[in-house]
């Protein structure tokens, strides 16, 4: 059986970037930290919620601008 270590690993890891962790709420945290910069870059604990929500608003205008095109074509 062969055995894994670390220092044998074949896409060796990227070192994990810089993190504060808030004790503020998610909101908070987010705001705290700037939305974009939570979202894209991971500044703090809550940078997945931060993406999710930037999801939803760029689906909502994406959604928006298709059905708009579409009544007025």
């Amino acid at each position: 059986m062969a055995s894994h270590s670390g220092s044998n690993e074949r896409i060796q890891r990227r070192p994990a970037p810089d993190f504060e962790e808030t004790e503020s709420g998610v909101i908070s945290g987010i705001l705290e930290g700037g939305f974009l910069n939570v979202a894209l870059d991971d500044a703090n604990q809550y940078g997945p919620h931060a993406m999710i929500a930037l999801l939803g608003i760029v689906a909502t205008l994406t959604g928006l601008a298709l059905g708009l095109a579409m009544l007025i074509f």
